[in-house]
């Protein structure tokens, strides 16, 4: 696998970062990364992994655009609306970089398929909208030993957090959030959220699988970066392991 000279140009300033470098783009190159929800995280997410050159990218979302939604998920034009999210975000990742495959599955995750979706990747994104799918992709990145990067934003707040939790030092999803953390009735169309925060969180996310995937930097797994707009303040925690966590302990 070689990068074309079109493509030396066209990254050519991660490149010249030392910290990345061409042996770095050519892992970007060669690396397969899912991206579970098309949505407030996946739109900005899914532009910056295909504009870095991550070499496949598959978007699973069963949704479909609605104007509502143009507030914050950018990747979608007014005509795109009542079309499919996943081909929608596809044909503008495609047309964003043409070196980069794109898959495009129109399903809604779930227990029979969640595996089939995650084995093999090199990074899951998951920017769902519930907890009953995060604890399912969860689950599902640490049988399949995944890194996972998980976004979530809530009016004018976000989070963000990298686990492995395969690792003996490092915490799974389920060490952070218990075995059911949602509550009934609550979602960002009762609660509302900031259109521009979703872009810094999906942004984040992006850069968090570009450093699974190429590493630079201090190692991101264990900690959970917490954002509050209204306040213009981040914070960073680090996450224990659980020894007594049902998903990873032991």
């Amino acid at each position: 696998m070689n990068l074309s000279d079109a493509e030396l140009e066209r990254y050519a300033r991660h490149i010249i970062l030392k910290e990345i470098g061409g042996a770095g783009q050519m892992r970007l190159k060669a690396a397969r990364v899912l991206v579970i929800g098309a949505g407030g995280i996946g739109s900005p997410a899914i532009q910056y992994l295909a504009a870095a050159g991550v070499g496949r990218i598959a978007i699973v979302d069963d949704d479909r655009v609605d104007l509502s939604n143009l507030q914050r998920q950018t990747i979608f034009a007014t005509s795109d609306t009542g079309q499919s999210k996943a081909v929608a975000a596809l044909a503008r990742a495609q047309a964003l970089n043409p070196h980069v495959e794109l898959l495009a599955w129109q399903h809604r995750i779930d227990r029979g398929n969640v595996d089939e979706y995650v084995r093999g990747t090199d990074v899951v994104l998951d920017g769902t909208d519930n907890f009953a799918t995060r604890l399912l992709v969860a689950d599902a990145a640490l049988r399949q030993r995944v890194p996972l990067v998980s976004a979530a934003v809530g009016e004018f707040e976000g989070q963000l957090g990298v686990f492995r939790g395969w690792e003996v030092d490092k915490p799974c999803y389920r060490c952070f959030t218990g075995t059911d953390p949602e509550t009934p009735g609550i979602n960002c169309a009762e609660q509302g959220v900031l259109g521009a925060l979703t872009g810094v969180m999906g942004s984040l996310a992006a850069l968090e699988v570009i450093r699974a995937i190429a590493p630079f930097g201090e190692d991101s797994a264990g900690k959970l970066l917490l954002a509050d707009t209204l306040a213009l303040r981040f914070r960073t925690l680090t996450l224990p392991k659980d020894p007594g966590c049902p998903a990873c302990g032991g």
